[in-house]
């Protein structure tokens, strides 16, 4: 679109906005007037019904007209202002902490106010809290037509000079055709979507007779029009950043079926028909001159680093290196493990590098990697920083990769560019994604399923149990571990902060000691160093120690089969995923396994509902899909997470019921009206653009 277009003129074409409003509207994403019309209001104020005093709820916000009784001015020590007011059905105070002069002059005895703010409960009754207020003549001075909105916004950017700004932009909207509506006429009536003008409108200035609470909604038409159309374009950014990743160049690697077969037959067990599936995926992609990127999902335990080790093994057939990262050290170190078990047989021996490694060891490692002599090097984020130089990076592995944000996960896999080369990307998890979510947050990626267990994995029984039965249970410990079993036993997150929580679990071990005085102990956290951790973790696998104090740090990667019994301490605190997780620690090997949820009563009914789903169920895709319905997408997928996906008006709670149709409304765009996604993606993805090209 030519760019003399109203919409797309500067904001400093409109009255009120100078270049100080202009810097500010810049760090808002906002450039032209058509960015404006896409500043959607956070809430909004209904200032055109007064009500009584006496209609008041605590909670709400209302506009109520007074008459004030009398004002309580500051007393020594005291900095706060309280006002009285009152109309024909009660009293309401006004209490001011922040004020000036000229504020407080017109709060005098016998003036009429009117006042909108939130109802709350005071020392003497219903209160408003620094209310907007202003002296009047009469109530009807009060109202107005519309609904009125608040934005987001920054300092020093009020909120009247965005509705003025917004409202010019509105007039323009009308009075030009540069306002493309890009949604397939046919979804549009499908849904009784209102025109793009008409959302726009209808969401900037409601007409009074809606409620605030209507426009929020989730089935108002407007609102919900554009939530769908926001959807559409973070899809197709995600599809578009896939295509231009596809446009590299990426190593050929075949699996040569020799080395394949030797690695397969020196596996302790056998490998699973979901697994064999999903090896012929990978080798497929891997096969091609494009770079892969694929998602392997499968629940914990069922063989996704096997999977992995095989992928590694192409790469190495072929001369490349190979680079597998993990959010701890824990689950790195015990990758680490693995691999150096796997790949004995083949002379391809892993190296580690962490934060931990340091010195001349460090250095050697650095050189090794550099130089080519290492082809698999394991280790945390420490693998993207600068001083980590790869010889010919053909792979790269990234573990429960929704710990990484998207640039640490970029770096990694910039490091393996060269000329037009990229590697190709595999990334795991154990948290399994509802179906809703991958349409949408996964579309750049193709996504494997490991939905089978390996044969002699045990059901693990689940146990609710209140703390006040501790002793109960650690006697159960007594006998468990007389009977030659090994116990987990985990102290999750209390306060938001690790030290705290290393605390936490050393007070346990200590008294479990004490309790369990013939009884070896062994204690597990964040904060040991490195070979103290792989002390403590070798001596529990070989049944040098009985009973495991553990941190969360345990969630991930630690296989010891057997350890059958979990007692997890304030389990109502931990999401359903993170205690699938912690779980699934258990029942690793041919003996009966449980997991004793322990909790603090009274439990909420959130942590009921909680407590009674993990009990149920052992499919950690039904436990995600319950996850997603009783804490909402935000939580489950940690979406405030560096690099992930903001929306301006969707939310992926309230308007997940329209994911199942933004796949095909992408491809009929696509097919019918190509020129449409970059435009959509302009208008709704705008600065977080080049995110897409990275997630890739």
């Amino acid at each position: 679109m030519p760019q003399h277009e109203p919409l797309h003129l500067p904001v400093t074409q409109l009255t009120g906005i100078g270049s100080q409003s202009a810097q500010r509207l810049e760090k808002l994403g906002i450039h032209t007037i058509r960015d404006l019309l896409f500043h959607l209001p956070l809430r909004y104020q209904d200032k055109s019904r007064i009500q009584t005093i006496s209609q008041l709820v605590a909670g709400s916000s209302a506009l109520v007209c007074g008459t004030v009784e009398y004002t309580e001015y500051p007393q020594p020590g005291r900095s706060t202002i309280t006002c009285r007011i009152s109309d024909h059905s009660g009293t309401l105070s006004l209490r001011f902490f922040h004020f000036s002069i000229r504020q407080i002059q017109p709060l005098k005895p016998g003036t009429k106010l009117g006042c909108f703010g939130e109802i709350r409960h005071g020392f003497n009754g219903l209160e408003m809290v620094h209310p907007e207020y202003r002296v009047i003549e009469t109530p009807e001075q009060l109202l107005e037509s519309s609904l009125i909105p608040v934005y987001p916004t920054v300092e020093g950017l009020s909120q009247r000079t965005l509705r003025k700004a917004v409202q010019q932009a509105l007039t323009l909207c009308q009075q030009c055709d540069s306002l493309q509506d890009w949604l397939p006429p046919q979804l549009c009536k499908a849904h009784q979507f209102p025109s793009l003008r008409e959302a726009l409108q209808l969401l900037h200035q409601p007409p009074a007779e809606l409620t605030p609470l209507l426009v929020n909604g989730h089935d108002f038409p407007a609102r919900k029009r554009l939530a769908f159309e926001e959807f559409l374009a973070h899809h197709l950014a995600l599809l578009q950043g896939k295509q231009a990743y596809k446009h590299w160049q990426a190593p050929v690697l075949r699996l040569n079926p020799t080395s394949k077969q030797r690695f397969i037959d020196c596996l302790p067990f056998k490998l699973t028909g979901a697994q064999q599936r999903v090896i012929a995926e990978i080798e497929q992609d891997c096969s091609q001159p494009k770079p892969m990127l694929r998602l392997i999902q499968g629940d914990v335990g069922s063989g996704k680093t096997v999977v992995a080790a095989l992928t590694a093994l192409a790469a190495l057939d072929n001369g490349y290196q190979v680079a597998l990262m993990a959010p701890t050290e824990l689950l790195a170190e015990q990758h680490f493990a693995n691999f150096q078990n796997w790949f004995a047989n083949l002379d391809q021996l892993p190296c580690f590098l962490s934060g931990a490694v340091k010195g001349k060891q460090r250095q050697t490692t650095l050189n090794a990697i550099a130089s080519g002599e290492a082809a698999i090097i394991i280790g945390t984020h420490a693998l993207f920083q600068d001083s980590v130089q790869f010889h010919k990076l053909g792979l790269v592995i990234i573990d429960e990769q929704h710990r990484f944000g998207v640039h640490q996960r970029q770096a990694l896999r910039a490091k393996g560019q060269y000329q037009n080369i990229r590697p190709h990307q595999l990334v795991m998890t154990a948290t399994p994604i509802p179906r809703t979510l991958a349409m949408l947050s996964y579309a750049d990626l193709d996504i494997s399923v490991i939905d089978e267990l390996p044969p002699g994995r045990q059901a693990i029984t689940t146990r609710v149990i209140s703390n006040q039965r501790r002793e109960e249970i650690v006697q159960r410990i007594h006998d468990w571990i007389a009977q030659g079993r090994q116990v987990y036993w985990v102290c999750p997150l209390i306060e938001e902060s690790e030290q705290l929580q290393c605390e936490a679990a050393e007070k346990t071990a200590l008294l479990l000691s004490q309790l369990l005085p013939d009884v070896r102990i062994g204690l597990l956290h964040g904060r040991l160093k490195a070979t103290d951790k792989d002390q403590v973790m070798q001596s529990f696998k070989n049944r040098a120690c009985d009973l495991l104090v553990a941190t969360t740090v345990i969630e991930v990667g630690v296989d010891v089969p057997n350890a059958s019994l979990m007692i997890i301490e304030n389990a109502e605190r931990l999401g359903l995923s993170q205690l699938h997780q912690l779980r699934g620690r258990v029942g690793r090997g041919s003996i009966d396994s449980y997991c004793l949820l322990l909790y603090q009563p009274p439990l909420s009914e959130t942590g009921k509902q909680r407590l009674a789903i993990i009990k149920q169920y052992q499919d950690g895709f039904i436990i995600a899909e319950r996850d997603l319905a009783l804490r909402g997408p935000g939580e489950v997928m940690g979406t405030r997470q560096t690099g992930q996906i903001q929306f301006r008006i969707a939310d992926l709670e309230r308007d997940n019921d329209l994911l199942d149709e933004i796949p095909a409304a992408a491809a009929w765009i696509k097919q019918h009206s190509p020129a449409a996604i970059t435009a959509l993606i302009q208008r709704w993805v705008g600065l977080q653009r080049h995110q897409y090209h990275d997630i890739a």
